[in-house]
């Protein structure tokens, strides 16, 4: 891959010979724990704050209905931020990107603690979610540029159970927070929390864009793009690439605003997006609807309720975990079948056999590889959600409906991690940006759904308006199989155009 250096205009070309990337493990294994704990952010601003809900409503006198339009708002702005940040990231690294949205989450975590008025909550919620929504976008990206197709799917369950951990404990900091100190706590934590991470960042991450700094040989020339501890490189199995060969670059790298955007909408990508995002949104119906709920029909306290919210947080932790285990295995599994299939043609000599079967051959039935799982976990979630509203309408024993939200939360987040790897997978190039593609998506609906739960609620109560989210999700269970039926064609296709796109321009 040719690596641009922003000083010169040349590009480095590493040898054709090294490793897709040489970070060793225990560089990997920082790499991973950081990019994990900057998406925490994200899950924290969003899931702390739910036990404090009916507080902040009495306290600056405004209905419920009011209060959850913060939820919405900031939903909306988690969707489209990333759009933004992606592209960035894509375009002048992962660390540039990381540290201006950590600075606006940090203002506006400030500026929350201070807030007297409903308009100002709801602005710096919108600020906040810009902040912190594309660490995930971002941190989906970093591992891609590290691993390959074969190792993804695990390193993607860890990273997603980094991101999910404040799922778990995020509402019980939060309630014991506004409980005893009041909810203006919570975001001074997040405030202190955040800014105590920067530095960490700052100090400890390193670029791992491809196109600035290959697979990590290329010493970057950008000063944000070094880090203090590059010299921990120099007891490591890392070596840096010191003899590149500079050629004219074709240009500098552009921020492609539209890149999300245009992967939403691909042929490639939007059944699958669309798919997800409706899963995305019952699941934030749900835990919206929740503390409510079980406020007013269990008679649950605010500490009590974010006690509640454990289940759904270990279940979304426990869930990516081992489905990123099976995405390698499913990987291998497909591959190996590859692989003999094409030993067994005879067509070719060894060695181009052998290479017909690497990680980046567009012939590889990757959807095989990666989709299986998805309509299993999909009927999971269905079951789990229609059980959910049925046993709060009828006050069924409170612990019934708190393991459907184990369930729901095990499945919802393995759809996202195997949709996200897999769209990682078919865009190589631009992999903050099919992030960003699935928050704009999931984000976006789940904004609606946020903000008409409660009136559907209101309407024919708890049983029948997750009955009615359980039947739209049914209908986009259609989405997976036009995704195995159509998706490598489209993916091949789409691959030929590049490749044809790219001899035009030589």
């Amino acid at each position: 891959m040719a690596v641009e250096n922003e000083e010169d205009g040349t590009r480095a070309v590493p040898d054709a010979t090294e490793p897709y990337s040489i970070f060793d493990k225990r560089q990997k294994a920082l790499i991973v724990f950081l990019a994990a704990n900057a998406a925490t952010f994200s899950g924290f601003a969003s899931n702390i704050y739910f036990p404090a809900l009916a507080t902040i409503a009495r306290d600056l006198d405004v209905s419920i209905g009011l209060i959850n339009l913060t939820v919405t708002s900031y939903l909306i702005f988690q969707g489209i931020a990333p759009s933004i940040w992606g592209p960035l990231s894509d375009a002048k690294g992962r660390r540039v990107a990381y540290i201006c949205t950590f600075l606006v989450f940090l203002g506006a975590c400030i500026g929350l603690a201070e807030t007297r008025n409903y308009a100002t909550l709801i602005v710096l919620r919108s600020l906040q979610s810009s902040g912190s929504a594309s660490t995930i976008a971002v941190g989906s990206a970093v591992i891609g540029d590290i691993t390959t197709r074969e190792e993804r799917g695990g390193f993607m369950g860890i990273f997603q159970a980094g991101l999910l951990a404040p799922v778990a404990i995020g509402p019980v900091i939060g309630g014991a927070l506004s409980a005893s100190l009041g909810w203006r706590a919570i975001f001074w934590f997040l405030a202190i929390y955040s800014g105590a991470f920067l530095v960490l960042l700052i100090i400890s991450l390193p670029e791992t864009l491809r196109s600035t700094v290959g697979n990590g040989g290329v010493r970057p020339s950008s000063p944000i793009a070094k880090y203090p501890l590059n010299f921990y490189q120099k007891y490591t199995k890392v070596k840096f690439n010191a003899q590149t060969q500079p050629v004219q670059a074709s240009g500098k790298a552009k921020i492609d605003i539209a890149g999300p955007i245009r992967i939403l909408f691909s042929k490639q990508a939007v059944s699958l997006v669309l798919f997800l995002g409706i899963y995305y949104a019952v699941w934030q119906m749900s835990i919206t609807a929740m503390a409510v709920l079980f406020e007013e029909r269990y008679g649950l306290s605010e500490a009590h309720v974010g006690f509640t919210f454990i289940a759904n947080g270990a279940g979304s932790i426990t869930g990516t975990l081992v489905t990123g285990k099976i995405l390698d295995a499913d990987y291998k599994r497909v591959k190996a079948k590859y692989e003999a299939a094409i030993s067994q043609s005879g067509s070719e000599t060894g060695s181009e056999q052998v290479s017909k079967a690497q990680d980046d051959d567009v012939n590889f039935p990757l959807e095989k590889a990666r989709l299986r799982l998805l309509p299993i976990l999909a009927l999971l979630q269905c079951a789990s959600i229609i059980t959910f509203g049925w046993t709060i309408q009828y006050r069924v024993h409170i612990a019934v409906p708190i393991i459907t939200t184990f369930i729901t939360g095990w499945t919802v987040i393995s759809i996202v991690s195997v949709v996200t790897t897999y769209l990682i997978d078919i865009f190589p190039e631009h992999k903050a940006a099919s992030s960003a593609s699935v928050n704009l998506a999931r984000c976006l609906l789940a904004a609606g759904g946020t903000s008409i739960v409660t009136p559907i609620i209101g309407a024919v109560d708890v049983g029948w308006a997750f009955t009615i989210t359980v039947a739209a999700q049914l209908v986009a269970l259609l989405g997976v199989g036009i995704q195995w039926r159509f998706g490598g064609k489209w993916r091949m296709a789409a691959d030929e155009a590049r490749r044809q796109a790219r001899k035009e321009k030589t």
